[in-house]
């Protein structure tokens, strides 16, 4: 609220009275607590081993043995959804956000823009005297506006940050990272070879932002949301972390599951009699969907037994480096909790830890060494994976486990993230620790939560009545409820009894206890027919890990939870499902700053430009053709540059010839380049890829040709990418390859020397070279 001037005003400043009551910064009462806001991302259930698991995670488990763990605590089943609802305390498809912001598609429920109408946590509490700080995964701003031409206003800096250091979207590789420091791209120094890891780097910063300022204002209490990389892929980490997991998973995921069961209910996590679903409870790949519509190949699991011995060695490994990975970054948390500790500020803040979804099962029943891969649609080469053992969690892999791991990682459930009909891809590990405020250390609670009561909870601990309007924005009813009195009581009831649930065509719904589940697989499945799903019931009280449906013997129940689904779905904006394919989602148009063209110019020294706002190559003709002066018959470097190692193309010079490559999801480097030697002077250097009129087994192939000036240099076929080189991250660039390198013929970033390189031109019309020559000269000298 803002204050009125309470002072006097004379001609002469003498017979003035001051007044700085409005102008002073807004200040915490004093003593409020600190808040520290964990989110992992990926990690199921059954992963962490306080929780029961295997993965070894010791400075997680300091914070629930000094808190509460929450045995029944749920997500949305997908990370920016998730994210959404535990910054601002409503349901994810109110928030925009009913899928990632990657794949949004232009309802109400799903346009990846959290309306101001919905403030989050930062923007309250940076408006009550906190700092607040933002590090790490953001994944909250549409990719459509994850650029330097965008407004920023869903970038946390508009968004009630006032420091930030991370990455926008989804993902990033964990050694070349994407980062973005407050509003400007950030450019990281350190290879993985001198020691850099992105999980190391984020605690260096979380430190830095919090110590900043207490060396001004020891006493000004600050809220901190960080998110590691960790567990979602690419899972990097150094050798040293995944080989302290050696043997550990040899005896495969059903044996995990039996394992870890044991342990929740030894630990209390789980009640006794819980029971284990079998593996593929839905049964192997059948016609199952309407009109004979198979299930899905990628959303199976491959019993244990049927692997061969390689494949064993291959899925045991790949288990090892994800535990390594979240286990270092379980050490680098560990620092920022050692700096609180050191400096007097743990006992008075509230740290929240959570995970955003179930384990992930996009790395479909083999495992890949290559995530984009399933981005695709293109299955994993196994014969290559296993040649490729040893550089598992490398930058020379960006690889995810296979589905079984999934499976095991979020034991006792089924299914994994992106599900969110079943516990499997919902219910997630949760602990809150508040030393100074909540005596209860050691605690475990039982009762329903869910993502969006976080923030209630929050303001209810640090005394903070949630405002009516933020921003001049008038806000809307908060929609989950306080855990305090949950925190403070152990047999207190659950603090609501209703929450929908849907995501990627699936659906639930809790109510009372009781699930109410639609079988049906999630995007990219390409089902539809949703009337037409067998719904499912269950009663979680007796029976958590959805072990019997209950549907047959509870009919009028099951369609009393239907008809609430629809309620709830109608209220928060639920409709429409979307279970489309991965071609009708990533073809799906999003509002662009610039329209459509045929041409684009891109200039060297230029921020890296993402692929959703660059020229989309994908399944057409293009020309890329870069205007240069060379100066030398030495001159080196990239002329253009798109994605990175595991999937992307480049043009450049190397021993004065002229190269092209286009990398086919890391596997295949298709290559050309001129004979003889580009002499020096002024030229234009081009590579035209032409569409063959016929797909070749689904894929778009064609012939590329090299040219310097109007002369034929080179030809290859090439067979191309059916979707995005990178799903996140590295970008288009012109004078370097930043990230990962495109080609092994170059260290990155291989920058441009030797010349000057004016402008490169990407032409899609499909026009003959001839004609594209004269246009895009013309387009030089009007440039």
């Amino acid at each position: 609220m803002a204050h009125e001037f309470r002072g006097r005003i004379a001609q002469d400043i003498r017979d003035s009275v001051p007044d700085w009551e409005p102008y002073r910064e807004p200040q915490a009462p004093d003593g409020a607590p600190n808040v520290l806001y964990i989110v992992w991302d990926d990690v199921g259930f059954g992963t962490f081993d306080f929780f029961g698991g295997l993965v070894r995670a010791p400075a997680m488990r300091r914070i629930a043995d000094a808190g509460v763990r929450f045995t029944n605590f749920h997500t949305t089943a997908l990370c920016s959804p998730t994210r959404s609802c535990l910054m601002t305390g409503r349901n994810a498809t109110s928030n925009g956000m009913a899928c990632v912001t990657e794949i949004t598609n232009g309802f109400p429920n799903s346009n990846g823009r959290i309306p101001m109408e919905h403030a989050n946590i930062a923007e309250v509490l940076v408006e009550r005297g906190w700092n607040t700080y933002c590090v790490g995964k953001w994944h909250l701003c549409p990719s459509e506006e994850a650029n330097m031409a965008s407004a920023k206003r869903h970038w946390p800096l508009s968004r009630g940050f006032e420091r930030f250091y991370g990455f926008l979207g989804g993902e990033t590789d964990q050694y070349y990272p994407d980062l973005v420091y407050d509003n400007h791209p950030h450019e990281v120094k350190q290879t993985p070879e001198q020691g850099y890891h992105l999980s190391k780097d984020l605690a260096d910063r979380a430190i830095e932002f919090i110590r900043d300022a207490k060396v001004i204002a020891p006493d000004k209490p600050w809220f901190t949301y960080l998110c590691p990389g960790a567990g979602h892929a690419p899972h990097h980490v150094p050798r040293e972390w995944a080989d302290q997991y050696r043997g550990v998973f040899d005896d495969g995921y059903e044996v995990y599951r039996e394992l870890t069961l044991r342990r929740e209910i030894e630990l209390g996590i789980m009640p006794e009699g819980t029971e284990l679903t079998p593996v593929n409870p839905h049964g192997e790949p059948y016609a199952l969907g309407p009109g004979g519509t198979p299930w899905p190949a990628g959303e199976f699991v491959r019993p244990w037994e049927t692997l061969n011995d390689g494949e064993k060695r291959l899925f045991a490994r790949m288990a090892e480096v994800f535990a390594g990975f979240v286990s270092y970054t379980d050490a680098q948390l560990g620092r920022v909790l050692d700096y609180l500790t050191e400096s007097g500020q743990l006992d008075n803040t509230i740290t929240v830890v959570v995970s955003d979804n179930g384990a992930s099962g996009e790395g479909g029943p083999n495992g890949s060494l290559n995530e984009n891969n399933f981005f695709n649609g293109v299955p994993d080469d196994m014969a290559d994976n296993l040649r490729h053992l040893d550089d598992l969690g490398s930058p020379k892999t960006y690889n995810h486990y296979p589905t079984g791991w999934a499976w095991a990682f979020d034991t006792p459930f089924k299914y994994w993230k992106r599900w969110a009909s079943y516990e499997g891809g919902v219910a997630d590990p949760m602990f809150l620790s508040w030393p100074a405020g909540i005596r209860a250390a050691g605690g475990i609670r039982h009762q329903y939560a869910h993502a969006i009561d976080l923030v209630p909870t929050l303001y209810d601990l640090l005394g903070v009545d949630p405002p009516e309007t933020v921003k001049g924005y008038r806000q809307s009813p908060l929609h989950g409820a306080s855990l305090r009195g949950v925190l403070a009581d152990p047999a207190a009831p659950d603090p609501r009894d209703t929450q929908f649930y849907v995501m990627l065509g699936t659906r639930g719904i809790w109510h009372d206890g009781w699930h109410a589940s639609a079988l049906h697989p999630p995007a990219p499945s390409g089902w539809s027919s949703f009337d037409d799903d067998t719904w499912e019931l269950y009663h979680l009280r007796e029976d958590r890990a959805e072990a019997r449906d209950l549907a047959a013997e509870h009919p009028r129940r099951l369609e009393e939870l239907k008809r609430l689904w629809a309620q709830e779905a109608e209220r928060y904006n639920g409709l429409p499902l979307d279970d489309r394919t991965a071609i009708e989602i990533f073809s799906t148009p999003r509002p662009q700053l610039s329209g459509a063209r045929d041409q684009y110019v891109y200039y060297p020294d230029c921020a890296d430009v993402p692929e959703s706002v660059a020229v989309n190559i994908r399944g057409r003709s293009y020309t890329l053709a870069a205007d240069v002066r060379l100066d030398t018959p030495e001159a080196r470097g990239v002329l253009f540059a798109q994605g990175g190692r595991f999937g992307g193309h480049s043009l450049y010079l190397l021993d004065g010839r002229l190269h092209y490559v286009y990398n086919w999801l890391g596997r295949m480097e298709q290559k050309v380049h001129s004979p003889d030697r580009v002499p020096i002077g002024d030229h234009i250097l081009s590579a035209a890829f032409r569409a063959d009129d016929r797909k070749d087994d689904g894929l778009t192939v064609g012939t590329l040709t090299l040219r310097v000036d109007d002369r034929e240099v080179g030809t290859i076929r090439v067979r191309t990418q059916p979707g995005m080189f990178s799903a996140d991250g590295e970008g288009l660039c012109v004078g370097r390859d930043s990230g990962q390198a495109v080609s092994a013929d170059y260290d990155p970033p291989f920058h441009f020397l030797g010349g000057t390189i004016r402008r490169v031109v990407v032409d899609v019309s499909g026009q003959p070279f001839a004609d594209l020559e004269k246009q895009a000269s013309g387009a030089f000298m009007r440039d």
